[in-house]
């Protein structure tokens, strides 16, 4: 990160744009423009900033203009204090807002402005010349300060006139899943930026960075705890230190929340219980919420995960969610704070065998009843769909259920089910789909995104919250491309009318700079991900096929059936799918409005992409475009593959064009991610394919004629191991060596002469680093370290679809009677393990293609 700097002298930037890039600063680079006549566009820009007001925020506003202005236009800017500072410089850059010193005599007259909105232009009045940067409140003065930013670092045309800009909604929060002990539920970027050992890190200057990030897109709160909440939240002593943090937040206008633990005033409280309805709970939350205030007089409230997966709840008292919600709101409503009530609450001990149970419509079926009933404080957080962020689902019914009660979407921007920021999955489009869902309730257009921010029912409050879990890793996530979803939440959140496309190419300019040829091929890669990853995962609204028993990253198809769990896609020989119908399955269809229940109620209207979400149909059920199930999810899985191995190969057409730390951190995510698609592509078609006994009807299920198993080479040391599950290896088989020394595998080769491709399929576990090293009659072609870190957040000591990986050597010359051998050497637990060699065509020699 650079470091932060009051920019006086231009010799002084210097430094500052030559530094690696890390991906720290986002798409806050603020990188120099190289165009004389695009920084030209900005001569209209004075080079003194006033600043109206002298308040932590109006601070961070003017030095942030400072900052990037004098960063990208390589001129310097300064910064006047006060109003004095309008009467010694007519022409400057006024930053301010309505409620500064001055503020209402230096917008236009008329001019209105909601909360949190802001004005950006140029205004005229007689020899002045003055740029407005200019917000209702504080926040907006912020919000405006980025906004010309942005405009500046994509090289667009400043307004001629003075601009309005208001956020959709009041309520743009993300959560952080972090830990007291430093780590992260989902996360994937790193340990904990707040926590360390039990306690609020010493050093939060990161967190005041991401602050930053969070500001200039908008988002006003976060939540800095998991949702499986540490019963030590509330202790005093922790209420001290989570101060510590809305300290460091409050310059950039992002109030912290706590997500808390209802039974924390039996835990904490040391009360008998901690049933909502009892008085002295009631009184003990009062008390709570006051001493919280008094350390963090800016406190947003209470997120609350209850009943659900382990966590108790009002159930253990027969009370209702209202009861337990309401009570804790009514403490903090003098305060002006909020709750925040998960919608998230299911059985996950169901019956598998009840053809009835069904965890789609818990959401439903809990909260429905309960509309009208809340306090006016009170949201009820909804996930987008109602199993859990898959890959395809269909927007949760109880955004239409819920007509008198605030609302909230919850998005993940962590990509729990999407490959774990070791997967390029631009999520964006799969949002845009769910909140352009148009749910018809009250047989009129309620689309969920106007649900959300209130309109579609007349609600005061409501919003998005997304699911961040940001790290310490330097670019905050581990695949720079993710960022790009963090970066869409925030712009979503405050505009969910903006396009997929609008929004990539923001934050591809801000993030990699205005090269036309960057910005094209970034773009079109991030586009076409979130489509190519449900490719090759999971189709059809089947949900996204990961192993949910464990770490929801490779595949594990089976493990969503026969369980408790409830994302049950209930596959046999005859067919696939759950019948969620009201005629004859779940009845889940029939909590959505009528109008929409009809659609997914019939299969000749319901979509092909949630067929298998609605419907019990066979493998050779056909579909709209003529393909029967089972055949399109054959297609699909080679085609998905298929463009994941086409994103190395296109980003190394930009090599020279952006720089060479990040390039080379991408192009070896794309180079895994590659791989790892063709273990999802042969673990999913080699299931259905022995679920169905229907062959791909070209020939390419389990037939891999230019493999060589492992288990069938030449071994000495290395023994065979049966993989579970069997579908992710490619012959159910992988080798492992048990010998400290060493291992070997052989094989003739019968290749014609010429230029191949050499593929070593392996395992590589978290512990250990096993050595590795390929001959070619006894000349290496290459040695390599096995030490990845997979899956990206749990320990995995088995050989399976999270630890499989690959590594290519390109155009090794082979010819007949060549000997090729694999030699592995284990280190702690890691046995060197390895499932096959694969040997294709190279780009040298055309003939052999």
């Amino acid at each position: 990160m650079r470091p932060r700097l009051w920019i006086g002298l231009l010799s002084g930037l210097a430094c500052c744009v030559a530094q690696a890039e890390t991906g720290a600063d986002g798409w806050l680079r603020y990188a120099q423009i190289g165009d004389s006549a695009v920084v030209h566009r900005y001569d209209a820009l004075p080079g003194t900033i006033v600043m109206l007001g002298d308040t932590a925020i109006d601070r961070s506003a003017a030095n942030e203009l400072q900052r990037g202005l004098s960063l990208m236009l390589g001129r310097r800017f300064t910064i006047e204090h006060g109003p004095e500072g309008l009467e010694k410089t007519p022409d400057a850059i006024v930053v301010g807002n309505l409620g500064a010193p001055h503020g209402f005599h230096v917008v236009q007259e008329g001019l209105q402005l909601k909360p949190e909105g802001f004005a950006l232009g140029i205004k005229v009045e007689g020899q002045s010349h003055r740029f407005l940067v200019f917000g209702a409140d504080a926040r907006g003065e912020l919000y405006a300060s980025f906004r010309l930013l942005d405009i500046v670092a994509r090289e667009r045309r400043l307004p001629a006139k003075p601009v309005t800009e208001t956020p959709s909604s009041p309520l743009r929060w993300v959560n952080q899943w972090d830990n007291l002990n430093g780590t992260i539920e989902r996360g994937y970027g790193g340990r904990s930026i707040f926590y360390d050992d039990g306690h609020v890190r010493s050093d939060l200057t990161r967190v005041g960075e991401y602050g930053r990030l969070l500001a200039s897109i908008g988002i006003n709160g976060c939540t800095v705890n998991n949702v499986n909440s540490d019963l030590r939240t509330l202790t005093p002593e922790m209420i001290v230190e989570f101060a510590r943090i809305a300290d460091a937040f409050r310059p950039w206008g992002v109030r912290i929340s706590l997500s808390v633990d209802l039974s924390s005033p039996m835990v904490v409280g040391k009360l008998p219980g901690f049933d909502p309805m009892d008085p002295t709970v009631e009184a003990w939350w009062k008390a709570k919420v006051d001493e919280i205030y008094k350390a963090i007089p800016d406190f947003a409230g209470f997120v609350i995960k209850a009943d659900s997966e382990g966590r108790v709840g009002p159930s253990q008292y027969g009370r209702t969610p209202v009861q337990a919600a309401n009570t804790v709101a009514r403490a903090l409503k003098p305060h002006g704070g909020l709750v925040l009530y998960r919608g998230f609450v299911y059985n996950n001990h169901l019956d598998w065998n009840d053809l009835k149970a069904d965890r789609a419509r818990a959401g439903y079926d809990n909260f429905h009843a309960l509309d009208g009933k809340f306090e006016s404080n009170v949201v009820i957080q909804i996930k987008y769909g109602p199993i859990d962020f898959q890959v395809q689902e269909p927007v949760s019914p109880l955004f239409a259920a819920l007509q008198h009660t605030s609302q909230a979407i919850e998005l993940q921007i962590t990509q729990e089910y999407m490959g774990q920021q070791k997967h390029m999955v631009y999520l964006v489009p799969m949002w845009k789909t769910m909140l352009n869902t148009d749910l018809r309730a009250q047989k009129r257009s309620t689309p969920v995104k106007e649900i959300v921010e209130g309109k579609s029912f007349h609600q005061p409050l409501g919003g998005f919250v997304g699911v961040a879990n940001v790290g310490l890793a330097a670019n905050w996530m581990n695949h720079p491309m993710a960022m790009a979803n963090l970066y869409g939440y925030g712009r979503l959140a405050w505009n969910p009318d903006l396009s997929s496309e609008q929004i990539v190419d923001e934050w591809t300019r801000m993030t990699w700079g205005n090269d036309p040829t960057v910005v094209d091929m970034i773009d079109r890669l991030q586009m076409g991900s979130w489509h190519a990853y449900e490719e090759y995962t999971g189709n059809l609204g089947i949900g996204t096929l990961t192993n949910i028993l464990g770490y929801h990253y490779g595949p594990g198809i089976e493990s969503a059936e026969r369980n408790g769990w409830g994302q049950w896609f209930r596959g046999d020989s005859r067919g696939i799918g759950m019948d969620r119908t009201v005629a004859t399955g779940t009845g889940y269809i029939g909590q959505y409005p009528p109008e929409l229940a009809k659609v997914y109620e019939n299969l000749n209207t319901c979509p092909d992409d949630l067929l298998l979400f609605m419907h019990h149909v066979p493998y050779t059920y056909v579909l709209h475009d003529g393909k029967t199930v089972v055949q399109h999810v054959y297609d699909a899985h080679y085609e998905g593959a298929a463009t994941a191995a086409t994103y190395a190969p296109r980003w190394q057409t930009l090599h020279g064009r952006v720089d060479e730390e990040r390039y080379e951190t991408v192009l070896g995510l794309f180079v895994y991610q590659e791989g790892h698609a063709i273990v999802w592509r042969d673990a999913v078609t080699k299931w259905f394919q022995h679920e169905s006994d229907i062959p791909d009807s070209l020939g390419r299920v389990g037939n891999y004629p230019n493999r060589i198993e492992a288990e069938n080479m030449m071994a000495e040391g290395y023994t065979q191991a049966d993989v579970r599950p069997w579908e992710t290896a490619s012959s159910a088989k992988a080798v492992v060596c048990g010998v400290s020394a060493g291992c070997t595998l052989t094989a003739k080769l019968d290749k014609p002469a010429g230029s191949y491709n050499v593929v070593v399929q392996y395992f590589d576990y978290w512990s250990g680093r096993s050595h590795f090293e390929l001959q070619v009659d006894g000349r290496t072609v290459g040695q390599w370290v096995a030490d990845d870190t997979l899956p990206p957040a749990r320990i995995d000591l088995h050989p399976d679809g999270e630890t499989s990986t690959r590594i290519t050597f390109h155009d090794v010359a082979l010819k007949p009677g060549d000997t090729l051998m694999l030699r592995g050497v284990p280190d702690d637990k890691e046995p060197a393990p390895v499932d096959y060699v694969e040997i294709t065509p190279g780009t040298k020699d055309a003939s052999q293609k």
